[in-house]
């Protein structure tokens, strides 16, 4: 099985050789651990957890459908927050981007992330048509 990066014209692309935003081997994709951050790079989106949330499960949503999955295909999920005491926000933010089961996940308070406005970051794990659910 080879790797294949994986492009999304609505997920900004990092700077070169830096990272992948997303690669798949086989049916699996691996999602880069995504932010807030806006096209430009620099403006973070969203001044709480709920809004971050919700900005990097649509990022993480466009760079699993443009591998030709959709967010139930996530089986792993990674979440890193700089406030513990918030996280029922994030889960009230994943709440509007997965039904059924939700994906295993492991959630981990940091001291910091990338700048001080970026108050969590999210990487996944899926296995494209894992969910029976087609891409749209």
């Amino acid at each position: 099985m080879l790797k294949q990066r994986v492009y999304s014209p609505s997920v900004n692309e990092p700077a070169d050789k830096l990272w992948s935003n997303a690669m798949t081997v086989g049916g699996f994709v691996f999602v880069s651990g995504m932010t807030a951050r806006g096209a430009d790079r620099e403006t973070v989106l969203g001044e709480n957890e709920y809004e971050q949330a919700k900005v990097v499960f649509q990022k993480i949503k466009d760079m699993v459908s443009a591998a030709g999955g959709v967010m139930n295909d996530i089986v792993k999920m990674t979440i890193f927050v700089t406030n513990i005491k918030n996280n029922t926000q994030v889960w009230k933010a994943r709440e509007k981007f997965f039904s059924g089961d939700f994906p295993t996940c492991t959630l981990v308070e940091v001291s910091s992330l990338a700048k001080p406005e970026i108050l969590l970051e999210i990487e996944a794990i899926g296995y494209v048509g894992c969910s029976g659910e087609k891409a749209a």
